[in-house]
């Protein structure tokens, strides 16, 4: 076992990943996913006994965020429920948790402008990505849609299901939450009110399921990012989330764009987001194929610093396997009905303490 005295830091989330992979490869007869699943609750009961993790995420308990955060880090790990995203990175620059997990990107809505400037912004990277599948559910003491004239919701859940709210509760108002928990406390306080959210949430906050899988698009998936001081050395199969500036001048873009094909890196993902140095000036945000550490990826950055205003590297990690937001895994399900459990039976061990 390790000591405190013979090593500075106890987690180590590549050495994790070789050591998961290396059983799934050995493994003959039982599904990759469940390996991966129970050898991941072994770790982190194992790294709580030597220095327990502290993780932050965007709360409170019951939002996707929780769930993705227990899928990377298990149920042993230290938690900590931040209101917004920003307060996620704050707490991660402060050294209160050594990761924070935050939603980036959509597949449905596309990027969460929030996380995305607080990353062109701050000095955290990203070290780790994960593709949570998402499916909304309609929470409602209400018994049917008829009786609901309210419905809560974070931003982008309201945006994920907008369709069938227009479908099936056209007159009802639409509200604007925090989270998608806290619009389940909403829909607990008021029986003609809705909240759209898990169905971990129905279980925290005591409110029924009206409808379940609501969102527009069946394959609905939110890519989620870990955040730390320092990004994930080559793994082999990694990306890069880079961002840079142009200056206002004829083909400005086309260069930089120029000199990652130029060293023959594929670009997968390019957003744009409005500066917050001068109006109307814009900052690109890319994902690349590949880590900064790679010869021809090191190459394109060296001559986009030329032609670019400003760039600057994001965080290099592994790539999360995006064909995991088509559709939940067993395992998958199974770790998730063990984390609904352990925060149950967490909730209900509050109510009786008062706590």
């Amino acid at each position: 076992m390790k000591r405190a005295a013979e090593v500075e830091v106890f987690h180590d989330p590549e050495r994790e990943r070789q050591v998961l992979e290396r059983l799934v490869k050995r493994a003959d007869r039982f599904p990759a996913d469940a390996i991966r699943a129970v050898f991941r609750e072994v770790m982190s009961g194992c790294l709580s006994v030597e220095e327990p993790l502290r993780v932050a995420y965007l709360g409170p308990e019951g939002t996707f965020s929780q769930m993705a955060a227990r899928h990377l880090f298990g149920l042993q790990a230290r938690y900590r429920e931040c209101a917004t995203i920003e307060a996620v990175f704050e707490t991660v620059q402060s050294k209160d948790a050594t990761y924070g997990v935050v939603p980036f990107e959509n597949s449905t809505e596309g990027a969460v402008s929030m996380t995305s400037d607080a990353l062109l912004e701050g000095e955290l990277v990203i070290r780790q990505e994960y593709v949570l599948p998402v499916s909304h559910c309609l929470l409602s003491r209400a018994r049917t849609l008829s009786e609901i004239t309210t419905v809560y919701s974070h931003p982008q859940a309201l945006a994920q299901c907008r369709m069938w709210i227009a479908k099936h509760l056209p007159r009802a108002q639409v509200v604007q939450t925090t989270s998608t928990a806290a619009a389940a406390r909403e829909a607990h306080a008021d029986e003609r009110a809705a909240a759209i959210g898990a169905d971990i949430a129905a279980e925290l906050h005591d409110v029924p399921i009206l409808r379940s899988r609501i969102q527009d698009r069946r394959e609905n998936a939110t890519r989620f990012v870990v955040l730390a001081h320092e990004d994930a050395p080559p793994s082999g199969r990694d990306r890069t989330t880079l961002a840079f500036g142009v200056q206002h001048h004829e083909g400005a873009l086309r260069r930089v764009l120029t000199d990652f094909e130029t060293a023959g890196v594929n670009l997968t993902r390019i957003e744009s987001r409005p500066s917050r140095k001068a109006p109307w000036q814009y900052v690109f945000l890319v994902d690349v194929e590949g880590h900064r550490a790679d010869a021809a990826l090191a190459k394109a950055l060296r001559a986009a610093k030329k032609s670019a205003a400003f760039l600057k590297v994001v965080g290099s990690y592994p790539r999360a396997d995006i064909e995991a937001g088509r559709a939940k895994t067993e395992a998958e399900s199974r770790t998730s009905a063990s984390a609904r459990s352990t925060t149950r039976t967490k909730a209900k061990a509050k109510k009786r303490t008062g706590r």
